[in-house]
């Protein structure tokens, strides 16, 4: 299962505020039956591959469908195949070994 970060900014709007593209592109997420969870700044994805890619694919014509005409769209995957692993195991991980130090 791979994890991605994904960040979808739409240029050539009429306002500086993006949340209402963000709230539609998040539609398409939620359809999708993907984990995911929403950040400030992205949100992650975790699920197979392929279909990652679909989904953000779709995502990314989102703001074009509601008149943007331009998108920036940011991916970071995390494809690990050797043990099972996801967005929060990851973070437990890390606060595991801080409280050993």
């Amino acid at each position: 299962m791979a994890i991605a970060e994904i960040s979808i900014v739409p240029i050539g709007t009429q306002s500086t505020s993006v949340s209402s593209y963000v709230a539609a592109c998040l539609e398409v997420l939620e359809g999708s039956g993907l984990t995911y969870e929403v950040h400030g700044m992205g949100t992650i994805i975790e699920g197979d591959l392929r279909y990652l890619f679909e989904t953000i694919l779709k995502m990314h014509e989102v703001p074009f469908k509601s008149g943007a005409l331009r998108v920036v769209t940011t991916i970071k995957i995390d494809d690990r195949r050797d043990k099972k692993t996801s967005a929060k195991g990851k973070v437990k991980a890390v606060l595991k070994k801080r409280s050993q130090a």
